[in-house]
């Protein structure tokens, strides 16, 4: 049976909001909850939105099972070695419980806000490839040097180092080839919004996420691992309604997504506007769908 994990903004104000939402996932049984690692969101950029990194270090404390993590960290805004000591940090704090997805990003406001020229999608997929070897390595060393062409790290100290060993898993996000090498060789789960750009009829759905599994089998067996050895999540867009139409049409959208080797859904949790989560009313049908 596919796991269930829920986004939850982080626009939630106050902050309270969020650590009671992830609560209520917890209490409802969900393997993970995640939260965006975005400096602001286009639809929401007039309104509160928090920083993730202070959010789950907050909801780690006041949760005791659910695993927390970001959904997906990027180089826009983040060099490896500051984020690697937030995330051994929050590793620390919740006692062995994040996860942390990351990817190349994309070229919304996070990519210009620092100043920096636009970046095309190759000049991205570039700086994320090296940006995630040296945050693995960071990660999983006590100590780092190692001056690359866009991001280096002198005597870079990380100690005590994660809880979980060898590191921290990293969720890396991927549907090019570049990235999803990256994957391979630096994941141990793999996250997927279906296919790039705008929402497409669910037979289309369906044959673009089965193509990007497959590739990422192939590029998994290159580097010599298991096709099992990454986790592979779905994560539904805000607009990938159809899901959610009939308890029996989830049903049959978890049975192909397990068809297609997938162990992971994620969905927005509900919101009191129904604008940015789950509809209204089907949040019981789908845990029961999971088990839960």
């Amino acid at each position: 049976m596919l796991a269930l994990s829920a986004l939850v903004l982080p626009d939630r104000d106050p902050p309270a909001a969020f650590i009671a939402d992830v609560q209520q996932a917890e209490a409802a049984g969900l393997r993970t909850v995640w939260t965006y690692d975005h400096l602001t969101w286009p639809a929401l950029r007039e309104r509160p939105w928090y920083a993730s990194v202070p959010l789950l270090a907050a909801t780690a404390v006041a949760t005791s099972r659910v695993r927390l993590g970001t959904q997906v960290a990027t180089p826009n805004f983040r060099h490896p070695v500051t984020f690697a000591k937030e995330i051994m940090t929050l590793d620390r704090i919740s006692g062995g419980r994040l996860d942390i997805g990351v990817g190349a990003g994309s070229e919304g406001p996070d990519a210009l806000v620092l100043g920096d020229p636009p970046r095309d999608r190759r000049e991205r997929a570039e700086r994320f490839a090296e940006w995630l070897r040296l945050l693995d390595q960071l990660l999983t060393q006590p100590v780092t040097t190692l001056r690359g062409e866009r991001f280096s790290a002198v005597d870079a100290h990380q100690i005590p180092g994660c809880v979980q060993r060898p590191r921290v898993p990293l969720t890396v996000a991927a549907a090019g080839p570049r990235a999803l090498r990256s994957a391979a060789r630096f994941g141990q789960a793999w996250v997927t919004y279906g296919p790039y750009g705008g929402q497409v009829d669910p037979e289309s759905w369906f044959r673009a996420i089965g193509d990007q599994s497959a590739a990422l089998t192939r590029e998994l067996e290159a580097t010599g691992r298991a096709a099992t050895s990454v986790r592979r999540i779905v994560q539904l867009a805000l607009d990938v309604r159809w899901p959610f139409e009939s308890a029996a049409r989830y049903a049959d959208f978890l049975g192909r997504l397990s068809a297609l080797g997938f162990d992971e859904v994620t969905v927005h949790w509900p919101r009191a506007d129904d604008e940015r989560g789950l509809p209204a009313g089907v949040l019981g049908s789908v845990l029961a769908a999971h088990g839960l």
